[in-house]
């Protein structure tokens, strides 16, 4: 069975993610979404209400993909999990850089383990977590950024943190 792990902070989890996940849904046999618990990013939602989140967001729909979360080294989950490879998502040049840092890195921890990098569709080369939060905590529009499951509850959470 080919196990791939998708780390992200995912906060919150974006069209553009989920695009990345069902397209590794299709390469590999199981894919675990993996929310990665960062001490130096301050997140809007916890990493339970994160998972609830992405598993709202996925349902059903795609049966070959669990969602998890860790503190640590990735290259230590990845390991655990028995996966062989690492799947990030890159929308620009700037993304490469510092995922192909990461990939090197991850490849010495883990020589069992190759990192996958899947290009953003076009429609998604702008959007990342930051950008919907921004716009959120000053009331704009998030809907077209968010699966819509979860555009109320985002929108609720950060609008009111001005």
């Amino acid at each position: 069975m080919r196990i791939a792990v998708c780390p992200g902070s995912f906060d919150p989890v974006t069209k553009g993610h989920l695009d990345i996940v069902t397209r590794a849904s299709k390469l590999f046999d199981r894919v675990i979404v993996l929310v990665v618990i960062n001490a130096a990013k301050t997140p809007s939602f916890t990493p339970e209400e994160r998972v609830r989140m992405i598993r709202e967001v996925i349902g059903d729909s795609l049966p070959n993909v669990e969602v998890d979360t860790f503190s640590g080294l990735l290259a230590d989950y990845v390991r655990d999990a028995g996966a062989v490879a690492i799947v990030k998502g890159l929308r620009a040049v700037s993304d490469f850089e510092y995922e192909f840092q990461m990939a090197l890195a991850n490849k010495k921890l883990n020589p069992l383990a190759d990192t996958v990098f899947l290009t953003t569709a076009s429609q998604n080369m702008y959007l990342s977590s930051s950008l919907v939060k921004q716009i959120a905590q000053f009331g704009g529009d998030i809907s077209d950024f968010l699966p819509p499951q979860i555009v109320d509850k985002v929108a609720g959470r950060l609008c009111s943190q001005r």
